[in-house]
């Protein structure tokens, strides 16, 4: 009887498989509700391991502290204002309704109080291109256009952390600290390379699948690798 293949033990679950969320900071939920206006001192800037762009930590007018996602250019002691009354300056976060266009934007919420949800990766910017009555719409980092309401808060300027992925890892220590903080297992070793009780393409004189890569939806879990359910195959003209 052949081992618990790669993908079997993913879908069984367990701590090998499960991100190490008991060390994340915080969610980085916009402050107040969109028809408050909330201001705040940034006190100081911090490392999250939950991702790759430093966080900020804000306190509040009424005291309390909150973290905040940091954007090029926001340093410690800056003023950060949430609401309709915020200016439109780099940090603050406002109705996108109230953002003009051709206005860098990040952290966009994808429904109006949900906290942001879009654009949060290190580096990465979206741009407000039009409105309409109720909508508004936002080029997002692919290049493509979506249409928000226009009672979404969105934060301006870019996220800050750019030009992380043009430093090369070097050695393979460095990945494990990075992939240690995911929920995922690394190294990550080609089925071909191994035994055949390992998996269904192991085994063999030499490195190849031996079977078709093409499998149904229904096979059976130790079986279910390669093109799962493809939609087509051969050659495409």
């Amino acid at each position: 009887m052949g081992h618990r293949i790669s993908s079997q033990a993913r879908g069984k679950g367990g701590p090998t498989y499960r991100a190490p969320s008991h060390k994340y900071k915080a969610a980085l939920r916009h402050a107040g509700r969109s028809d408050l206006t909330v201001r705040g001192t940034i006190i100081g800037i911090e490392h999250d391991p939950a991702r790759h762009t430093p966080i900020a930590l804000v306190r509040l007018e009424s005291g309390e502290k909150t973290y905040l996602l940091v954007t090029e250019g926001m340093g410690l002691d800056d003023v950060v204002e949430w609401g309709p009354e915020a200016s439109i300056r780099n940090g603050n976060t406002l109705l996108l309704r109230d953002i003009p266009t051709g206005t860098a934007v990040c952290n966009i919420e994808a429904r109006p109080n949900d906290g942001g949800k879009f654009v949060r990766s290190s580096g990465v910017q979206a741009l407000v291109i039009g409105k309409s009555e109720g909508r508004v719409g936002v080029r997002m980092p692919s290049g493509s256009a979506k249409w928000f309401n226009d009672q979404c808060r969105a934060t301006i300027g870019l996220v800050a952390g750019g030009g992380r992925g043009e430093k090369p890892f070097v050695k393979a220590g460095k990945v494990f600290h990075k992939v240690s903080s995911q929920a995922t297992r690394w190294p990550r070793v080609r089925g071909v390379a191994m035994n055949v009780i390992d998996h269904p393409f192991g085994g063999g004189g030499h490195q190849h699948p031996g079977r078709p890569k093409t499998v149904s939806r229904g096979t059976s879990p130790g079986r279910k690798v390669g093109h799962v359910a493809a939609r087509r195959t051969g050659c495409k003209r």
